[in-house]
């Protein structure tokens, strides 16, 4: 009887069929290997993108946020020198005769430490007039302001000044209702109408 190829091979044995499930399970795990080796490749590539993209991220708003601050204090500065431009013409029409005027005061205690800062002094022999002002003019700024007077007021007595102090607040744009609040204080109230300044007057001026 002739044999045929077939029944030439070597039967499957058990040991063989161990053999190829152990080789399997090699190829197995080293594809697992592999493919966890290419995930944690991944997962840091992504992580060190989305860090990338945060300190970019930050960077930008930390430059945007120092732009926002350069504007804002260019427009300040844009505001103060607008209201000092003919302020003592305008105020002393109310009846002062203020023939000094200064800015970017800092008024310093024994210690060189900063009590108080002045926008805008007007100054004579008899009055000083500290002037605040404020791109958007608040009730929250007159409060401040008025506490500000104060400690220049106790500032003044303890260093001999003799002066009345009066006092305005200036304002490109004012807050409804701070207008009338920094009236009724006694606070004159510098307006921004045009191309120059208008004065509002208290009904009853407040001194220091």
């Amino acid at each position: 009887m002739t044999t045929t190829s077939k029944e030439r091979k070597d039967p499957l044995t058990f040991e063989k069929v161990w053999e190829m499930f152990q080789e399997s399970d090699r190829k197995f795990q080293a594809m697992n290997l592999e493919s966890d080796r290419k995930f944690q490749e991944m997962t840091a590539e992504a992580d060190r993108r989305m860090a990338e993209t945060e300190r970019i991220i930050k960077e930008t708003n930390r430059e945007t946020d120092r732009q926002i601050s350069r504007l804002g204090n260019r427009l300040g500065e844009l505001i103060e020198h607008l209201t000092a431009s003919n302020l003592v013409e305008k105020i002393n029409a109310e009846g002062y005769r203020f023939d000094h005027i200064s800015r970017n005061h800092k008024i310093k205690d024994e210690q060189n430490k900063v009590v108080a800062e002045i926008d805008i002094l007007l100054e004579d022999g008899e009055y000083a007039m500290i002037v605040e002002v404020k791109t958007n003019l608040t009730k929250t700024n007159v409060n401040e302001h008025l506490q500000r007077m104060e400690t220049l007021r106790r500032h003044a007595d303890k260093h001999g000044d003799k002066r009345k102090y009066v006092s305005s607040v200036a304002g490109a744009l004012i807050e409804d209702g701070a207008r009338e609040y920094a009236l009724e204080q006694g606070l004159y109230v510098v307006e921004h109408p045009g191309q120059t300044i208008e004065i509002v007057a208290p009904a009853q001026r407040r001194e220091w």
